[in-house]
């Protein structure tokens, strides 16, 4: 009975693992095919031919072209948001305090993600995109808003509200200008000019 127990939690894992690898090897398809030929001009069998898998599978991972799409602006927000996190608790861990100076951490490390992944944010900021995408984006957008006013200490009034917005799209706009750049030397002086400029403006000390 023990070994009979223990084959079906081994069956289900590896079954949990090849389904897992179905579904990375469809999103790592669809980031290239996407990037290629923009969401209106790509298919879902351009998709699968390129994953080798099957239509079938295709709509049982994902329900259709739309929804991968989404799917995969998902996995990559969620990597800013990791890295973002990663790079503030690392300065915590140093002995970083100062909100600020945490806040430009975790900007950083958003910047360089927008130049490693810079084909993704073209294609998320710039290209076409499947009905209702706008209002994910906007909704993801307040979402990453709020979690600065978190990091930064703010409070809810007017005042505090405008600065964290405006911070927030400091760097949202550099990195679209990280994502446009040639070469990693012209995006890292984006980068280092976005997050001096934050540093200028010192916005905490502006609210006391």
């Amino acid at each position: 009975m023990t070994r009979k127990a223990g084959g079906r939690s081994g069956e289900g894992s590896w079954q949990w693992s090849r389904t897992a690898e179905t579904r990375r090897g469809m999103l790592r398809a669809a980031r290239e095919v996407f990037i290629e030929r923009g969401f209106a001009e790509s298919s879902v069998a351009d998709v699968v031919e390129r994953a080798g898998s099957s239509v079938g599978s295709l709509y049982h991972h994902f329900g259709g072209k739309s929804e991968l799409f989404l799917a995969l602006w998902d996995d990559h927000h969620n990597e800013y948001e990791s890295n973002a996190a990663s790079a503030v608790a690392k300065a915590r861990a140093a002995g970083e305090d100062d909100p600020l100076e945490l806040f430009v951490h975790g900007a950083r490390a958003f910047l360089r993600g927008s130049w490693e992944r810079r084909h993704l944010v073209r294609l998320f900021m710039d290209g076409d995109a499947p009905p209702g995408f706008e209002l994910v984006r906007r909704t993801r957008g307040r979402d990453w808003i709020r979690q600065n006013a978190v990091l930064l200490g703010a409070g809810t009034g007017p005042e505090d509200r405008v600065i964290v917005t405006m911070l927030t799209s400091i760097i949202g706009e550099a990195g679209r200008e990280v994502a446009a750049c040639e070469t990693a030397e012209e995006a890292a002086v984006v980068a280092d000019t976005a997050l001096r400029l934050i540093r200028r403006l010192n916005p905490l000390d502006m609210e006391a």
